[in-house]
Parts: structure tokens; sequence; C-alpha cells
């Protein structure tokens, strides 16, 4: 073994000079510089900035669907993005008042909002049909017109104009038609009320006499209790049960001819929207797209309870006899039709869905029960 020493000598020597070769190499000075390793990490590009949004909300995030979808989108994207996307919720009024969310995101005073299109029908006229129709789709119908039948390009299109970039981002149930001091035993009972209505119905509900306004949501219940309004449309039990409509209204009508499901939006800055990479963009896309199974799962669940809570609260449940119903389909035709009138691209989207409609018809009437 003896004879071997020198072997083994060489052999360590060697070892040792290729370490100190790929640790230490002699510039010309002969002053030591950083190995390969160190020269490596030295050149790697920095990690990638992580964007942080403000997130201007129309609903509280303690509302029931509206604040929890809210709050689910925070999360999504944050999980989705790895973190490399944050929103951070502002609740309403925290940033801009609760009716200016278009117009901040518009101008990127604000990055983000939390919102429903049908807001923001002074802006363009067109916008509650990306939210609910009168006697429109449910759940199943508006989804395919939105992702099979061109609804959602176009949703993009009038967006754009205002530096814009919307995603429907998660929907609900129906909702209740209204509440009321006193119940409605006929047309005459509506004429002269002042009442909350959101969307087309509010249009329609004007044809009968009615004088509507929209009001935010954090100021409906206030107006309820004071007078300024005799009667109001907000939501679907669980979140009217939340608002303590039941309060002063004991009457409650159904079924939500005016919203059979309603849509919520995610709009971003348009030039925020760009500085986002393509898997960030794609990764935000399919965030939103979650919520639509949440919202649906949610707001299916949660009436039933609600409805045993407000009964046993004294309110009354009514549902519109069949004079009445077709009393608001008719001034729902013509008011469609006022509207389409009046503004080119209202006409375009209407004509949109109500091609898709028809063609879909005899599929929705021989596959479900009615």
């Amino acid at each position: 073994m003896i004879r071997f020493g020198w072997l083994v000598g060489l052999v360590a020597a060697l070892a040792a000079g290729l370490y100190i070769g790929a640790n230490f190499m002699a510039s010309p000075a002969g002053v030591p510089e950083p190995g390969l390793a160190a020269r490596m990490e030295a050149a790697a590009p920095p990690a990638p900035k992580t964007v942080e949004w403000k997130l201007a909300s129309t609903f509280f995030k303690s509302w029931p669907i509206h604040g929890d979808l809210g709050q689910l989108l925070v999360k999504n994207v944050a999980i989705a993005t790895g973190g490399g996307v944050e929103l951070k919720f502002f609740e309403p009024g925290a940033l801009v008042p609760t009716l200016e969310v278009f117009d901040a995101v518009s101008t990127g005073s604000v990055d983000a909002g939390w919102s429903s299109p049908g807001y923001w029908a002074g802006k363009e006229p067109v916008m509650p049909i990306f939210t609910t129709v009168p006697f429109g789709p449910n759940m199943n119908e508006y989804l395919a017109w939105l992702y099979a039948g061109g609804g959602e390009e176009l949703f993009r299109e009038v967006y754009a104009k205002h530096n814009i970039y919307p995603l429907h981002c998660g929907l609900h149930s129906p909702e209740g038609s209204g509440w009321f001091r006193k119940p409605i035993e006929g047309p005459e009972d509506l004429k002269g009320l002042k009442m909350r209505f959101f969307g087309l119905g509010a249009r329609v509900m004007e044809k009968l006499g009615v004088s509507t306004q929209l009001i935010a949501g954090g100021d409906v219940y206030p107006a309820l209790e004071l007078g300024t309004i005799d009667a109001l449309e907000f939501s679907m039990p669980i979140s009217d049960l939340n608002q303590g409509f039941w309060q002063v209204a004991k009457h409650y009508y159904f079924p939500g001819w005016h919203q059979q499901t309603s849509l919520f939006e995610l709009i971003v800055n348009m030039d925020r929207w760009n500085e986002l990479s393509e898997l960030q963009k794609q990764q935000i896309t399919l965030a939103c797209s979650d919520l639509f199974r949440a919202g649906a799962a949610m707001s299916e669940s949660m009436q039933v309870e609600a409805l045993e809570q407000l009964k046993e609260k004294g309110v009354i449940l009514h549902k519109w006899p069949p004079e009445m119903i077709e009393m608001f389909r008719k001034a729902t035709d013509e008011v469609m039709a006022e509207e389409a009138a009046k503004d080119e691209t209202f006409a375009r989207v209407w004509q949109s869905l109500s091609t898709f409609r028809a063609s879909y018809a005899e599929w929705r009437d021989l596959g479900y029960l009615n």
C-alpha cells in the first residue's frame, strides 16, 4: 500500500487544483475574481416585479354573494399568478364614489373595479344587456351567448372605447322583484311610486307610472327608511335579508322577471392590462372563470334558509299573477324596441342576443322542464 502513496497524493493535489480553479481565477493584476457560480448568479435577470392593483368595489365585502365573490376574486388572482398580481380590495366610496368607479378605471386613477355592467348605463345605454335583461336568459343561456355566441367580444368592444378591458367574472341567481310597504293588487297601485330599480327593468317600471332611480347599494336602506323612496328592488333573498329591508317593507314579490340572472365584472384600465404578460392575462381570466362556478353554487344554495328567515320576521311572500307578468312583458318589448331605435350599439348587441335566443329556443323547450 505504501508504494501507492504517491498516487494518492497526486489525486489529492489535482482535486485541490480543480476546486481552486473553479472558484477563483487570477486577474491580470493577480487579484482573485469570483468564480463561475458567483458570476452566473450576478448575471441572472432580476425576479419579476409584483403587480399591485387597487380594486375599487361597488359592493361591500360583507355582502353575501356580491362581497363573497369579490373576496374570492382577490384570492383566486393571487393563487393563479403565484403572487405575481395582487389586488387590494377597497370598499365602496373608499377610493372614489361608488357610481364613479367606471370613470376612475377609465382614466387610470384606479387600476381596476369589481362591479356589474348595468351600473354604467349612463356611459353606454347598452351596458345593462351585459348584466341582465328583463325576461332574459337564465345562467346557462347567458353563458352560451357570451362564450359561444359572440357576446363577450361585443362586451369588450364597447369597453375598449373607454380605455377599459372588461371580464365577466361570476354570476348569481334570479332576484326578488321588489319590496313594497303595501300589497300591489293591480297596475293602479304602481302608479306614482318612487322606487329604486336597476337596469332595463327601471325603464319598464317607468312605463307603468313608477318614478325610478338607481341608488348605490349602501344607500338603499336609508332611502327606504327615510321615505326618499316608497319601494325598491335590490337582489336575491339572501342579500335582501342582509340589507334589512324587511324592517320597513313587509311585502316581497316574485319572480324577478327583470333579473333572471345577473353577471358580475372585473374591469381593468387598458394600459394596466396591456402591461401584463400573456401568461398573467390568462391566469386572471381563469381566476374570473372560477367565479361562475362559485356564484352559481353560493346563490342557489343560500336562498332557502334566507326565505325561511324572512318569513319568521313577518315578511309576506307574493307571486305576481299572470296578468301582471304579461303587463311587464309587454312593457319590456316596448322598452327594448325604443332603446334599440335610439342607440346603434344597443341595437347591434340586442340583435345578437335575440338572434341567439331564437336559435336556442327549440333546445331550451325540448331539453328542459318548463
